[in-house]
Formats: C-alpha cells, sequence, structure tokens
C-alpha cells in the first residue's frame, strides 16, 4: 500500500468531513441551460448543500433495495448531476460503474450486465433509449434514474432524478440517523468504483476500484501538495479553482473529482469540448487536467492564428516560439534566462505570450496532461510562455495517479516522478511494474486476467515499456505496440507520433506501421478545423475535407512535415512512405477511444489496403 495513509475509512467519510469543515464554502459551480441566442448563467453549490443533495438521493437509492456494493451504473457526460449520483451511491453503500455516453447500445449493456448493475442513472432521453432498447438483455437492472427529460413509462421503469430526491427526503424525515449510519458502514476493502477500460484492443475489462484505492490517491494528492509548499511551490489548496470537463466516466476525471473532496478548492463543472475557450474566461480556473490533444488543439489555433495575421506577424510568432523553447530548456535545467535571452523573452511576451495566458482566464498556475503522450515540443512551447503543463502518467488499474512531473523539476519527454507511496521497478524486458495504494484489486470476473498482471506481493505489470531518468519515468511504447521491422530493427511508434503531432499542426493523428515489415510507412489523418484553414489560405478554400485530402499541395505541406521528422531519426525508425486518411478518425467508428487514445489495430485493419500498397514498390505510391 506504500507509506501513504489515508486518515478516513472511506469515500463518503472523507466527504462529510470536508462538509464539516468547509460547510458553507463554495463546492462546484455549473451552467444552467439557457434559450438560443441569450447567455449562460451559472449556478453554485456549497458543500453543505451539496451533502443534503447527495443525502437525499442516497436515501433515495435506499429506498430501491441498493445495498453494500450493490452496482449503480452512470451512463452521463460529465456535469454536476454525475457527481452527485456518484456520490449518492458511494454513500448508500453502493459502487458505480461508469459508462461513456458515447457507448453503443449493445456496449451499454454489456457494461450494465457483466457488472451485475441494479440501477442506472442516465443523463437525457438518448441515453435511456439505449438502455431501453436493450432491457431484454439487462435482466438485473430494476430501475433507470434520468437527470433531465422525459422520465416515467408504463411500468414506472425510469424515474426522475427529482422524485428519487423526493423519496430520500421523506426517508430522511422519517429517520435522520439513517444517512449517516450508512456512511459509517462503508469499508475501505469495500468496492467503490468499476471501470470498464474503453481499451485499444479486446473487448473491454472491468477494473475493481475499492475505497482505500480512492483514498490513496486522494491523500497522495494532499501529501504531494505539503511537498512541495515546502520547497516553496504552491500547487492547489481551498483557495484554487479546478475547471472540470474531463469525463468522469473516465479515471483521470475520477481522480480529479476525490482529489477535491480531500484537498477542498472549488470545481466548475461543464464536460461540453465545445464550451472549453468560452468557459476558461468565465470560470478563470487556477488549474484544468486534460488530454493532450485539447492543448495540440490549442497550440494549433495560435498557429493559425499567426498565419492568418500575415507573413511578418507568422516570422514574429515563430520567432517567439523559437525563444519559448530555450527559455524553456534552460528551466528544465534548472536555470532562468539572463542577458540576450531574458530581453527576447520579455518582448516575446508581451507580442505573444501574454495574449496566449489570456486565453485560459489569466490565473492560471498549471495544467495537468495524462492520458496519451504530450509531445515535448509543445511543452517546451507552453512552458516558454509562462504556462506549466504537468505531465503525468497512470492506468485505470492503477486508479490514474502514479507519476507527475512537478512544478519546479519540469522534464519534459517523462512522465515525472512517482507519487508519495508508489513503488517502480523495470522488468528486465523494459516493462514497467507498479505497486501501491492505487493498484486494482482485479478485474470484475476475470480471475485469470488479473493473476496475468498482478503479483502476490501487488505488483502490477502496465504493459507499457519505459526508463528511468535519474527518477523521471520515460515511457517509450506499449509492449504489446512496438514494431519489429522485418530487418530486426525495434521501433517505438507513440514517440514519433507524438513529435510529429508537433511539427505538422494540421494533422489530428500519425500512426506509423511497420511490424514485420521491411519499412516505416505512415497514415495520417487531418484536423478538420485546422486543415481548413489552412485551405482558405493557400487558394483551396473551395476544397470540402474529402478534396484537400487528395490535393497535391497538401500532400507537399505534409511531405515537408514528414522530412522535417525524418532528419533526427535514425534510418531504421524513418517513414519511408504516407497515406492522407479520406476522414479523421473517431470515437464513433471505434478509431479512437473516448479518452482520446488511438486503436491502432482497429485503424491498421481499416485501411489494411493502404498499408499494404505502400509497400509494393512500383505500383501505388500516397
Amino acid at each position: 500500500m506504500g507509506n501513504t495513509s489515508s486518515p478516513f475509512s472511506s469515500v463518503p467519510g472523507m466527504f462529510l468531513s470536508r462538509v464539516s469543515e468547509s460547510g458553507d464554502a463554495e463546492a462546484f459551480s455549473y451552467p444552467l441551460p439557457a434559450p438560443a441566442g441569450t447567455p449562460e448563467t451559472w449556478e453554485s453549490l456549497t458543500w453543505s448543500q451539496t451533502r443534503d443533495r447527495v443525502r437525499d438521493l442516497a436515501l433515495g437509492l435506499h429506498t430501491l433495495g441498493v445495498t453494500p456494493q450493490a452496482r449503480c451504473a452512470i451512463v452521463s457526460s460529465t456535469r454536476i448531476e454525475w457527481i452527485l449520483a456518484d456520490l449518492a451511491v458511494l454513500c448508500a453503500g453502493g459502487a458505480s460503474t461508469t459508462i461513456y455516453p458515447s457507448s453503443t447500445p449493445p456496449d451499454c449493456a454489456y457494461i450494465v450486465s457483466d457488472s451485475g448493475s441494479m440501477v442506472a442513472f442516465a443523463e437525457n432521453d438518448e441515453q435511456v433509449a439505449k438502455l431501453a432498447g436493450q432491457r431484454a438483455r439487462m435482466p438485473g437492472l430494476s430501475r433507470v434514474i434520468a437527470f433531465e427529460g422525459t422520465a416515467g413509462g408504463d411500468d414506472d421503469w425510469v424515474m426522475s432524478l427529482d422524485e428519487l430526491a423526493a423519496a430520500g427526503a421523506a426517508l430522511h424525515a422519517e429517520r435522520p440517523e439513517l444517512f449517516e449510519e450508512l456512511v459509517a458502514a462503508v469499508a475501505p476493502d469495500h468496492l467503490a468504483t468499476l471501470i470498464y477500460t474503453s481499451g485499444t484492443t479486446g473487448r473491454p475489462k472491468g477494473v475493481r476500484l475499492d475505497h482505500a484505492n480512492w483514498l490513496y490517491e486522494a491523500q497522495a494528492m494532499e501529501d504531494l501538495d505539503t511537498e512541495l509548499r515546502g520547497q516553496g511551490w504552491d500547487l492547489m489548496g481551498v483557495d484554487d479553482v479546478q475547471y472540470l470537463w474531463l469525463p468522469l466516466s473516465h479515471v483521470f476525471g475520477k481522480l480529479m473529482q476525490v482529489s477535491q473532496l480531500r484537498i477542498g478548492f472549488r470545481t466548475a463543472v461543464d464536460g461540453r469540448p465545445d464550451r472549453i475557450v468560452d468557459n476558461l474566461a468565465t470560470v478563470r480556473p487556477t488549474f484544468m487536467a486534460a488530454a493532450p490533444r485539447i492543448f495540440e488543439k490549442v497550440y494549433n489555433r495560435v498557429v493559425m492564428q499567426a498565419r492568418e495575421g500575415g507573413a511578418v506577424r507568422y516570422r514574429i510568432f515563430r520567432w517567439a516560439a523559437d525563444v519559448a523553447d530555450r527559455v524553456s530548456r534552460t528551466r528544465e535545467e534548472g536555470g532562468e534566462p539572463t542577458g540576450l535571452l531574458a530581453a527576447q523573452h520579455r518582448v516575446a511576451d508581451r507580442l505573444v505570450f501574454a495574449r496566449l495566458r489570456g486565453l485560459f482566464g489569466d490565473r492560471l498556475k498549471f495544467l495537468i496532461s495524462g492520458s496519451a503522450p504530450l509531445a515535448p515540443d509543445i511543452g517546451r512551447f507552453f512552458h516558454g510562455a509562462g504556462i506549466t503543463i504537468l505531465e503525468g502518467y497512470g492506468l485505470t488499474e492503477t486508479s490514474a495517479g502514479s507519476f507527475v512531473n512537478r512544478p519546479g523539476g519540469v522534464r519534459f519527454g517523462t512522465v515525472g516522478l512517482p507519487m508519495p507511496g508508489t513503488e517502480v521497478r523495470i522488468a528486465e524486458d523494459g516493462e514497467i511494474l507498479l505497486r501501491g495504494g492505487g493498484v486494482m484489486r482485479g478485474y470484475h470476473n476475470l480471475s485469470g486476467a488479473s493473476q496475468e498482471v498482478l503479483t502476490e506481493d501487488g505488483w502490477f505489470a502496465t504493459g507499457d515499456i519505459g526508463v528511468l531518468d535519474n527518477g523521471h519515468l520515460r515511457i517509450t511504447d506499449r509492449k504489446k505496440e512496438l514494431i519489429k521491422t522485418s530487418g530486426g530493427k525495434y521501433v517505438a511508434p507513440q514517440s514519433i507520433e507524438s513529435r510529429f503531432k508537433a511539427l505538422c499542426p494540421y494533422v489530428s493523428n500519425l500512426v506509423v506501421h511497420g511490424d514485420r515489415r521491411p519499412y516505416c510507412v505512415a497514415l495520417v489523418a487531418l484536423d478538420p478545423e485546422a486543415i481548413d484553414t489552412w485551405a482558405a489560405e493557400n487558394g483551396l478554400g473551395h476544397l470540402n475535407y474529402t478534396g484537400l485530402t487528395k490535393d497535391p499541395k497538401v500532400r507537399e505541406m505534409v511531405q515537408a512535415a514528414v522530412d522535417e521528422l525524418n532528419r533526427d531519426l535514425p534510418r531504421h525508425e524513418t517513414v519511408k512512405r504516407f497515406a492522407i486518411l479520406p476522414s479523421d478518425l473517431t470515437v464513433e467508428e471505434g478509431e479512437i477511444t473516448p479518452s482520446l487514445k488511438m486503436r491502432r489495430r482497429v485503424v491498421e485493419d481499416k485501411y489494411r489496403d493502404l498499408l499494404d500498397a505502400m509497400y509494393e514498390d512500383g505500383v501505388r505510391r500516397f
């Protein structure tokens, strides 16, 4: 379990302690629905108000027969009701089964059935319909509770959240002591969360995380904050504001949720990705967690705006980006810019960087990146511009938080140092092994799969390959995704793909392929928004996305970035040929996971003909 020990025995116990300590302080804010064309307003909840709403929902679940460790599914995007429902399930003694709102009806039915969920919370009529259409495959699902939309039905299978709360409020009036009795009965080893891995291959597996897992993670964040304050760094505290849009059905979002209960900062909740930029100006967060794709999109937008400003403005931007890189590298080595570089940095800050920071609401302290690799060049650009991205690492099976870079010792290209209480070792084949309080208790209903990755003394085999560099962990690739060319050379595709996205802001994904092949090739997916802007600047504004993927000018632009990428790669890692895909990779097509990881095997299978053609010398070249 490591050295990090929580003073609490359950997540509900930690929640009630936070209410006792922070009572009338603001806990959450969230947007209210607004008619089209009118500005949104935000509502707030204090910790005490949150407790009251959670109590009524928890007691409502009790009236439905939710017993200790009974599973309750949540199929919804990130919103305040998700958090309230999750806390209510835990306070009732149950366990939450998380389901991505983008999941297909059959996938929803599989997860509900495999988890044994007896109740399901559904965001709206669309999600209710998914469950209703699969009802025959979920005989154990006794009730669906809708966050919004039309509740009810012939057999009362669906009820509204308000109806559930009303039932709980009536029970509380009869038995005012019951809520705290239910909370007191929850033990550290009770199941808290079942998260089904979205997975890059195979059917999802249910990861069993108990209260002790989440208590460890929350305490590790608290201990890390204490450690950093001792070094003069202010990480997060009760006065901070988190902007939470991460999917709460993913382990990364859940980590940020439980950390709030331990530390007490405020959280603004809105899971709509298209509202991120607008919300940053409204919320003005001091920190935010995100997948690297969000930072790539911001970077790409800044590049495009600079290009739209004309040749002079674009030259200024490129100069400023170079200054940012040199400043970042200086700081990585423990120094600060002096002399000419310091003067250049002041000018670049006035011309470029101050405006960039303004996009994030002008009081941002740091960003947290996880879920996929962050391109070091993009990390250094933000760092040099005064926005520090702390890249971290963890898996669903380790409750998300295992490693993170520290503000005073960022090393781009690494995922930082272990979290307090986490141990690491590198196996003989390079696989990363982890042990500590965040490691899962096993896969649900899959004892054989659990034994494959968990040793008797608590080590978890991550499936990732990495090295330790002065204590900082550098992930080189997935164990199962390492490419071995027919010439016997090994290639780590993730690092190449990550580097390329920093070189070419018009690309959303690069898929490097070459296993058992004579050389590496790549599939290129264009970013629809970015390539439209590029097209308008290059006389191709009349073409749609499909037309652009076939245009010679687009190919020349991508080829130039590939050439630049290849200049710094060993010969066996260079990309010899590439094909531009006819459409971007999407969650709906199963090509990327809801947490924005690429499903390599799915993409390779779908575009097998394109890949094969790139190895047919003299036949076709893309």
